[in-house]
């Protein structure tokens, strides 16, 4: 992000492997006023059942209640519900095991990650899936795997060619099944 910075590029997300799944990096992200697509590297069980309400920062629990209140622990927060509707509740022994009022710790990176649309993951995680793809392509197909030549120059080179190679392929491909189409239009008319 800082090398686009000096380019003077701006992007409106940023779209990652778990590699890259941190607080430091989702902080910084959000910083910049960008929207993060990174799936989670560990996912909590216990919160897949919560539900959290991004604009009253509160948790729901499963039987409908929400959270009265949070206090910070150890880079995160608990969020805790009201006792009086958790005495009664018939999956309380599943919520807080041995406790009067259950409380749900979210660490701050999980709290993050719980802000994204998850809709919104799966279309740019499936986009930087098909980008990928053209990548392992130059890798496996037109000698990608190591540089042919030394000098920066050189392999600037050597990876625009073989990225231009690359498009006209496609660009053939498309023009036939462009033609195939349109013959097929003619032929049924």
């Amino acid at each position: 992000m800082q090398k686009e910075d000096e380019k003077g590029l701006t992007s409106k997300a940023v779209v990652c492997d778990t590699l890259y799944d941190s607080f430091a990096n989702r902080r910084a992200i959000e910083k910049r006023g960008m929207e993060y697509y990174i799936p989670e590297k560990r996912k909590k069980k216990k919160l897949n059942r919560f539900l959290y309400d991004q604009k009253e920062d509160r948790f729901i629990c499963p039987q409908g209640y929400t959270s009265v209140g949070k206090c910070y622990y150890k880079g995160g927060h608990y969020y805790y519900f009201s006792p009086r509707p958790c005495r009664s509740c018939k999956i309380k022994k599943t919520c807080a095991p041995g406790r009067e009022n259950p409380l749900v710790y979210v660490s701050d990176s999980h709290l993050l990650f719980m802000k994204t649309d998850p809709e919104k993951m799966k279309i740019a995680l499936y986009k930087r899936k098909r980008i990928e793809a053209k990548f392992g392509e130059a890798k496996k197909h037109h000698g990608m795997t190591r540089a042919r030549y030394r000098g920066k120059w050189r392999v600037s080179i050597q990876v625009l060619m073989s990225f231009i190679v690359m498009n006209l392929k496609r660009m053939v491909k498309l023009l036939k099944m462009r033609e195939e189409s349109v013959r097929l239009a003619f032929s049924s008319g």
